[in-house]
């Protein structure tokens, strides 16, 4: 395998980062202050946008692939695969747990007034379905339609048995590992290109999703409607950021130092309001964060379609509020369907802007709650996707950390039991 790393330099990368910084606060001021004028360079953040979805397909590909071959020994594909969807799937618990003892707190949805407005077409259309459609959506019967619609799921497990695969044929697969490593190294060239664009993008991107609320008076007074809600969610989604730096220290004995080299992907999370569009991103920054290729190609392609405890802890709250909305007494036994519900139904929210209220269909009906409340969520739900977004990066890039560290010493182990075998 090729040992080259493609890195943008440490004072590039610091410069981006006070650019998106200076963007995100611009575009604020921006959408607030001039509404609906600032539509017109929304073709600038759709532009950027699609830069990063053009690359998520080849680069997912190609860095799965080498990624499950660079494991050698097909065996460890199981250690490697079952250490990273436990501490997901215990994060995303974590995550719902976080919610639900919040939520239940603050009660932000006891004694609301409200008139639920119309759900889209979008949502409705989704209304019949269920768990199993999770586990269908693991295997494609058109890669290529798979692809062109951005389903990472089926893509992933393709890539997984596709370079377990190649792992087994010796000499022969050689010149295919060859191959997706050479695309997978020039895939994040291309990244490291796009993202001196991305200041401008994020700008446009946040300044005009404000101008289409309406600007900031118009904004805020929908804040202000459920804004109890509103807090809830950010206070969980705040705790559970804590809990993983915690887990982040713990378990893979980084810091802030970690945090700040993750910033420009969770920055772009934050404009992008995508997990998907951001993985480019969040790759190349955990890679120069020093995160092993073999963690950050395995790892976070996964995480970015499995691993969403932003997307989990707010389903679980949202479930809860229109509960609360509706005066509707939920028991300790619904709550924890709610719990369970919530973390798997997290696993088939695909990494695109606004997933979340697809998949929370699934939780609303596991207790019998009206799929119209949904409408009570519309008018803040693409402010607070992106809080969740940033969660969800955030939660892959711990795990990659954290991941790093166990495939590092397992390698030392199995190391250290050849040289025993050899003694």
């Amino acid at each position: 395998m090729c040992a080259c790393h493609i890195k943008m330099s440490h004072k590039h990368a610091v410069y981006i980062l006070y650019g998106i910084i200076i963007a995100v606060i611009a575009a604020i001021f921006a959408g607030g202050i001039w509404g609906e004028k600032v539509l017109i360079i929304s073709w600038i953040g759709t532009l950027f946008l699609n830069a990063l979805k053009m690359m998520i397909i080849p680069l997912v590909i190609a860095a799965v692939i080498t990624g499950i071959a660079s494991l050698g020994d097909v065996r460890r594909l199981g250690r490697t695969g079952g250490g990273t969807l436990l501490f997901y799937t215990s994060t995303t618990a974590l995550a719902v747990l976080t919610g639900m003892i919040v939520v239940n707190i603050i009660a932000p949805g006891s004694g609301l007034e409200f008139t639920a407005p119309e759900l889209t077409e979008r949502i409705t259309e989704k209304k019949d379905i269920g768990a199993s459609d999770i586990v269908l959506m693991l295997i494609s019967p058109n890669l290529i339609a798979s692809a062109a619609e951005t389903q990472l799921l089926p893509i992933i497990f393709f890539a997984i048995l596709f370079g377990a695969a190649v792992s087994t044929l010796g000499a022969k697969g050689r010149p295919v590992l060859d191959l997706f490593n050479g695309i997978n190294e020039a895939m994040m060239m291309l990244v490291t290109w796009v993202m001196y664009f991305a200041p401008f993008g994020i700008f446009a991107l946040v300044a005009t999703r404000l101008g289409q609320a309406g600007g900031g008076e118009a904004f805020w007074a929908e804040i202000q409607a459920v804004g109890l809600y509103v807090v809830t969610v950010i206070t969980g989604l705040a705790i559970h950021f804590m809990v993983l730096f915690f887990l982040l220290m713990v378990l893979a004995r980084r810091g802030v130092g970690y945090l700040l080299s993750m910033m420009r992907a969770l920055l772009t999370a934050f404009g992008t309001a995508s997990s998907s569009a951001t993985l480019p991103l969040t790759m190349e920054c955990a890679r120069e964060a020093g995160v092993s290729d073999r963690s950050v190609r395995f790892v976070l392609p996964l995480g970015s379609t499995v691993n969403m405890d932003g997307t989990a802890l707010y389903e679980a709250v949202a479930a809860m509020f229109i509960a609360q909305a509706y005066g509707i007494d939920l028991s300790m036994g619904q709550q924890a369907v709610i719990f369970v519900t919530a973390t798997l139904a997290a696993v088939g929210a695909a990494g695109i802007p606004e997933a979340g209220l697809i998949t929370m269909v699934i939780v609303l009906r596991s207790v019998g709650l009206p799929m119209e409340g949904i409408g009570l969520l519309l008018a803040v739900d693409w402010f607070l996707d992106r809080f969740r977004t940033t969660i969800n990066v955030w939660g892959d890039s711990v795990g990659a950390a954290v991941m790093h560290r166990y495939i590092h010493e397992d390698d030392h182990g199995d190391d250290w039991n050849e040289r025993q075998d050899i003694t």
